[in-house]
């Protein structure tokens, strides 16, 4: 097992390569949930990730120890850049294989980190049989996302960080897809003080870990469904299970819609950017998942590169999660004038239209009926449930409402 040892060898590998990056305290979510809430920002990380750590730790360490000709990977994006960062930093070739799923902002950066990239299969477990392969082929050392104790020693670094930035932490909340950060920084923190609690965060959709607990045995996910693609994993490892039984207290899920929402809020509060598998920590803590009233808090927020393309759809989901968008329907007269009432009475109650589809073929509508779909900006649930209230009492009646 790693000893403390082992993080400090990995912290000294590291000393003059990776961002020094100091927690920040959040008032913002200090007072949403009524604990001492601290961020780590792994997203300012070099490489955008976390997961530069435990790559560059790894390749270091075999670099030194001789004979190091050519590495591959497999990564859904972050380890991918930490490889290529780490394998082109001492000259040596590196193919990552990617899903095809896989954001084209990553790998273009990966690219440019000097790897060739392979896209193959839809997941990650695919892409790892891929990378399997291409190591028998050529006789290339393969560079494990998670399953790997000296990858977990180069993540597990940040554990030592906190612990310097906030000695008397009570909890740490850690993103949770193979297991390789939280079995790293689980390791670490335990070690130093058995005290912390340690709680894991998985999307809803790759519960892998959670499930394995819950029975006692490493229990891989038929299916992976997540807007959280970077822990959409469903087969943990196996030696980072046996360190999450040893030193993890708990893992708990969150639901796409609550990271979504999260992404949005760390926008909104903090002005950064994070990544939906990086966001999971936070949505744990805001979705009071545990309860951490008065405790002192660390959430890692474990990446920020996600693909600009994609923003958009997050914060679409946010708005709508935390109801700044308010979607529903009703059914009005089909006659002059009705859509100008509908719209007057809408904006009396300082909503703005800004989705609106008509219909009047609906085949359960009477003759002289239309329906209209409508996506309302508001301010949040008590401004839509006036809204609605307001609209009820004028006849209308409204249906699939989101409040």
């Amino acid at each position: 097992m790693l000893s403390l040892k082992d993080f400090e060898a990995a912290e000294d590998r590291l000393k003059n390569v990776i961002h020094d990056i100091p927690l920040s305290t959040s008032h913002t979510f200090s007072d949403m949930t009524g604990a001492e809430v601290y961020l780590k920002y792994e997203n300012q990380q070099k490489t955008g990730s976390f997961k530069v750590r435990g790559a560059f730790n790894k390749i270091m360490k075999r670099y030194a120890e001789g004979g190091l000709k050519a590495v591959v990977a497999s990564s859904a994006g972050n380890h991918a850049q930490g490889v290529a960062f780490a394998a082109s930093s001492i000259g040596v070739p590196s193919t990552i294989v990617m899903p095809r799923s896989t954001p084209i902002a990553k790998v273009s950066a990966t690219q440019g980190y000097g790897a060739e990239v392979v896209l193959a299969g839809n997941i990650y477990d695919e892409a790892y049989a891929r990378a399997c392969e291409i190591c028998e082929e050529t006789g290339a050392e393969f560079i494990h996302p998670f399953d790997d104790e000296d990858v977990m020693a180069g993540q597990g670094t940040i554990a030592l960080e906190i612990l310097r930035d906030l000695p008397f932490v009570d909890m740490i909340f850690v993103p949770v897809g193979g297991g390789g950060l939280i079995s790293g920084v689980a390791a670490c923190a335990k070690q130093i003080n058995p005290r912390i609690q340690i709680i894991g965060v998985q999307a809803e959709g790759a519960p892998a870990v959670a499930n394995s607990l819950r029975v006692g045995e490493l229990t891989p996910s038929e299916t992976v469904r997540t807007i959280a693609d970077g822990i959409a994993v469903k087969t943990p490892g196996t030696t980072t299970f046996e360190y999450i039984k040893q030193y993890v207290d708990r893992v708990v899920t969150v639901s796409d819609a609550e990271i979504a929402s999260t992404v949005l809020l760390l926008l909104e509060r903090t002005k950064q950017v994070v990544e939906t598998s990086g966001a999971a920590s936070l949505a744990a803590v805001l979705g009071s998942k545990v309860d951490i009233k008065g405790k002192k808090v660390v959430c890692i927020l474990s990446g920020g590169n996600i693909d600009v393309s994609f923003i958009h759809k997050i914060v679409e989901k946010g708005l709508v999660t935390r109801c700044r968008h308010l979607k529903f329907s009703t059914v009005m007269p089909d006659a002059p004038g009705a859509l100008e009432r509908f719209a007057h009475l809408v904006a009396e109650q300082n909503a703005n239209i800004i989705l609106f589809q008509h219909d009047r073929v609906q085949a359960d509508l009477d003759i002289g009926e239309a329906i209209i779909q409508v996506v309302c900006e508001v301010g949040g649930v008590e401004h839509a449930k006036r809204l609605i209230d307001n609209l009820n009492k004028q006849g209308y009646q409204i249906f699939t409402t989101q409040v």
